[in-house]
């Protein structure tokens, strides 16, 4: 009954959602295309599947971070099931943007269908999967059930959960309890998190820690970054990585206020449909700006660098010589600061952290990583580390550290997969006719 009154809500909104695209199309037209994907509707009807395939390994990553995430799985599924097809899902454009970055022609990709009935049902006659991951959190109550009825294992993996989203989801605990019943197995990154989903009615709940910390920094990555530093001149550098909405006018101001004359604030916004707002932001306060996309040298008298390009969050870490983590200086959260200690850079991190809550305690305890409150705390110890070489070796070394302590949880996602496909030798041999 309640997911029947759940579907029977979706319904009502569906006058809204194309509404909802153009709304989002404003600002990012790539939410205009594949539009029928949303609705389990494609191009071309599904092709017979070739001798002896049993169906796409499927992956759910709904964003960006979730994609980056995927990442050392999906390169040890593409090594452990050789020639085997895997889909990726996404439900954003800068999510299937950062898949084609990463990934390119080595996995097919669409949007995840709105989580109608019907919808659902068309995406798997047409995909016909064989194995379902969700990475992090993802509770489609209609998909599950879809998949449950189709004979579709699925996982939950690099599962978290933090306590705000988990009042939301128990508000549902008749819709959320059923759901989380029709994952097979799932790994969540903290025993916090495994905590919060065994509340919930999750069953078959083990932690295996965060994918996040098996991302390597890539080798072609850490050259454009040094590529980048040149262009950065001799001057040193404060990244502000992943900014969110509201934090990049606290940190322009506190930039401008603080005594650092030499300094670079190099600004890389989150969403991109955001670039020409920041710009802005920096030019009414004044400060002479630079474009990265521009791919020219930063002017001597240039105070700000915008980042506004995809897929190059490494080789942004890779150039400056201290981070601030976006998203953790006003309550978003925070983005990831685990890239940031795989490299090597001194992170501040702000107040809100509850989406990498224990990440971000161990890598303060660690010593890789320092809370500020405010933004002019940012600049008041971004200023101390930038004049203290020692200091930010110190904190560099501790963040390799600290990353490579925690590795390990793909390896350990991928066995919780093998249970369900068989070794790799099992799985690609031949199906039974």
């Amino acid at each position: 009954m309640a997911r029947l009154l759940y579907s029977l809500a979706l319904h009502g909104l569906l006058p809204y959602v194309g509404l909802r695209l153009l709304w989002r199309a404003r600002r990012q037209p790539a939410y205009l295309q594949h539009v029928g994907e949303r609705f389990g509707l494609y191009p071309s009807p599904p092709a017979p599947l070739p001798r002896g395939e049993r169906g796409v390994i499927w992956l759910h990553a709904v964003s960006v971070g979730e994609t980056r995430a995927a990442q050392p799985l999906v390169t040890a599924l593409r090594a452990a099931y050789p020639g085997q097809r895997i889909l990726l899902t996404h439900m954003t454009p800068t999510g299937r943007d950062t898949s084609e970055v990463l990934f390119g022609e080595g996995v097919e990709r669409a949007y995840l269908p709105y989580d109608y009935p019907w919808a659902v049902r068309r995406f798997l006659r047409h995909f016909r999967p064989r194995l379902g991951v969700f990475m992090e959190t993802e509770i489609w109550p209609n998909l599950i059930a879809a998949c449950g009825a189709a004979g579709v294992p699925l996982l939950l993996l690099n599962a978290r959960l933090s306590a705000r989203s988990a009042r939301g989801y128990a508000r549902f605990r008749r819709l959320t309890r059923p759901a989380l019943a029709g994952f097979r197995a799932i790994a969540a990154q903290t025993q916090d998190d495994a905590a919060r989903l065994r509340q919930l009615g999750a069953a078959h709940v083990s932690v295996t820690g965060s994918m996040k910390f098996d991302v390597l920094p890539p080798a072609a990555q850490l050259a454009a970054g040094r590529a980048l530093r040149r262009r950065f001149g001799s001057r040193p550098v404060l990244l502000a990585a992943s900014t969110r909405d509201g934090e990049e006018a606290l940190l322009l101001d506190a930039f401008a206020r603080a005594r650092l004359p030499e300094a670079l604030l190099v600004l890389v916004p989150r969403h991109p449909q955001r670039f020409d707002e920041v710009a802005a932001l920096a030019r009414t306060r004044g400060l002479r700006l630079a474009r990265r996309s521009s791919d020219e040298d930063i002017a001597p008298d240039s105070r700000v660098v915008l980042g506004d390009s995809m897929g190059e969050m490494f080789a942004y870490y890779a150039a400056c010589d201290v981070a601030f983590i976006g998203g953790s200086l006003l309550p978003y959260g925070s983005q990831n600061l685990i890239e940031a200690c795989a490299v090597g850079v001194p992170v501040l991190v702000g107040p809100s952290t509850y989406n990498f809550a224990e990440a971000a305690d161990k890598a303060v305890a660690a010593g890789a990583a320092l809370r500020v409150a405010d933004a002019d705390e940012v600049m008041r110890r971004a200023g101390e580390l930038l004049a203290d070489e020692a200091a930010r070796r110190r904190m560099g070394e501790a963040g390799k550290a600290f990353t490579a302590q925690h590795r390990g949880a793909t390896a350990r996602a991928l066995g919780l997969v093998e249970e369900i496909l068989g070794r790799p030798e099992e799985a690609t041999a031949p199906a039974a006719r």
